[in-house]
């Protein structure tokens, strides 16, 4: 039966089914295709009437399968050159993936050399991709075989009884994402030395397809290695490590030790803060969206109020210029706060004055000075917002009397070795949870807005990161087991015809393999009831 597809204003005709790559050709710049607003691999079948769009490395679609691709030629680029070596994965600095090498003896620089040579050459052969349907069981045999046990751990843990594989030349692996149809379409790439690993870039879709300039953030950097050394210590870097501990321990134990963890962090930080007091006059609180930074800053307050410090705390959100909150306008730039009001009236709090402060009023757009305040000799003032590190906002404010913070969930967690879980899904996750729950926002709003989220996050909040005194991982690792419950059937509701699915699909792939565990024991003040609700702080 005769059926059309439509590409690039042109109608082709077929009366059997055909591939994606027979239509668009073997343009190698073309990484996938959207096949009725649905993300497909360029070896996709198409039997009846569609819709036909190209993804190249411009389009935020096609950089998870890039990615995912060129991990894959990595690894297996390793396994070649030093396949007694193991390695891993892990999300890192400057829109880079991070190799780590465990028991490596060798040179960097030499692993380097060689590795690029060997994927070159794995690229200008174009191998295929070719991806295969089994059992699980057969899945399990093969990485038993290529001593992948740490696949082997996870799949037991995997639903369903079928799976996928991917074949290269003798080599196979599989990464959780679509994939390119041959090695020939991950060429652009660059492998850098950094610490004791590699940092792998490649073309991203917020610099218009190109690999961006490297960018160092050591300071950052030094959290994740942190974050994960952490999380290797007590088992729960990896979704099985996570797993057992669950299982084996019992949620009220997993859920005391992940706890633990935060208020060890809020103890060295009220430390921190007592033992210069008398010099720190503002402690400055910034992260990107879903950090929890509302519950952190209400738990520091309590934490310093222990300590004999009774801080006040200020919303940058109610210095906004009136009327700036409108469409069109950019209301996470710098720009739209009025800091000489904000300077003005922080400075007179440190006279000893009583001052009007404002309060925003969202509906109104406009200001409104309702709040009165005044403090004491050595009372600091907390604030809060994207630009709160940023020295422009607090010009008036000597850099000694500030102690700036910077809270983000910086977990280093993997489904295995070669597959680590996105930092950045982890905060998509709280905020859908949180929007559906106190906003009655859909999945599909949150996520289409996620994207405008992150450019704000680029331009105006992580390279003020670099300057903060005290970086606070906010990151839990039973969270994504908790969270599933509330996230799962928001994503299932999205449409596979919609744009987004892929991103639900994804998120959903990523949280299958978890275990379930109840809110039972989630403490009140838990920084993860800003999103599931019942927090102590909802009204304060």
């Amino acid at each position: 039966m005769e059926y059309k597809v439509t590409y690039q204003n042109n109608v082709f005709y077929f009366d059997e089914p055909v591939t994606a790559l027979d239509i668009v050709g073997h343009d190698k710049s073309i990484k996938a295709v959207l096949v009725d607003n649905c993300v497909k691999e360029l070896t996709y079948v198409i039997s009846k009437d569609c819709q036909l769009k190209a993804l190249t490395t411009v389009d935020r679609e096609a950089r998870g399968i890039y990615e995912a691709s060129l991990r894959f030629v990595v690894a297996m680029a390793m396994k070649k050159l030093y396949p007694e070596l193991r390695i891993k994965f892990l999300y890192s600095i400057s829109r880079t993936f991070y190799m780590h090498i465990f028991a490596n003896e060798l040179p960097l620089y030499e692993i380097i050399k060689k590795l690029d040579a060997e994927m070159k050459a794995i690229i200008k052969a174009d191998y295929p991709l070719e991806r295969k349907k089994m059992s699980k069981n057969n899945a399990v045999r093969l990485f038993r075989e290529s001593k992948d046990y740490d696949k082997i751990e996870l799949y037991r843990y995997r639903p369903e009884k079928r799976c996928h594989m991917y074949f290269c030349n003798d080599y196979y692996n599989y990464m959780y994402s679509r994939m390119v149809p041959s090695t020939g379409y991950v060429a652009d790439y660059k492998l850098l030395e950094y610490g004791k690993g590699i940092l792998i870039q490649y073309p991203r879709p917020d610099f218009n397809g190109q690999i961006p300039n490297f960018e160092d953030s050591p300071a950052y950097h030094q959290c994740l290695a942190h974050a994960y050394e952490q999380a290797r210590l007590i088992g729960c870097n990896t979704v099985v490590g996570i797993n057992k501990r669950i299982l084996n321990d019992g949620e009220l134990d997993v859920i005391s030790l992940a706890e633990a963890n935060h208020s060890r962090q809020l103890s060295d930080l009220g430390y921190r803060i007592n033992k210069d007091k008398t010099r720190i006059k503002m402690i400055c609180i910034a992260g990107p969206s879903s950090s929890g930074k509302t519950t952190f800053a209400n738990r520091l307050r309590i934490e310093l109020l222990s300590r004999g410090i009774h801080p006040i705390r200020l919303s940058l959100d109610d210095f906004y210029k009136d009327h700036n909150i409108d469409n069109g306008v950019d209301v996470e730039s710098v720009e739209a706060l009025d800091i000489e009001l904000f300077n003005k009236c922080v400075l007179e709090l440190f006279e000893g004055k009583e001052v009007l402060l404002p309060v925003f009023n969202f509906n109104k757009r406009e200001k409104e000075f309702i709040r009165k305040e005044k403090i004491k000799p050595n009372q600091p003032i907390i604030v809060e917002g994207i630009h709160a590190l940023n020295d422009e906002v607090t010009k008036d404010i000597p850099r000694e009397n500030k102690f700036k913070i910077f809270i983000e969930p910086d977990s280093q967690i993997s489904l295995d070795n070669h597959n680590p879980l996105s930092l950045t899904d982890l905060r998509l996750l709280r905020r859908i949870v949180r929007d559906h729950h106190f906003r009655d926002s859909s999945a599909e709003t949150t996520i289409t807005m996620w994207e405008s989220v992150r450019r704000g996050e680029f331009k105006w909040l992580y390279k003020t990161q670099e300057d903060a005194d005290y970086k606070f991982n906010s990151a839990l690792f039973y969270e994504i087991p908790l969270m599933k419950k509330y996230a799962m059937p928001l994503l299932k509701n999205i449409d596979k015809e919609d744009k987004i699915f892929p991103i639900a699909e994804r998120l959903i792939r990523m949280m299958k393999h978890f275990v379930d565990i109840s809110d039972t024991w989630v403490p009140f003040n838990s920084i993860l009831r800003e999103f599931i609700g019942g927090s102590c702080y909802e009204d304060v």
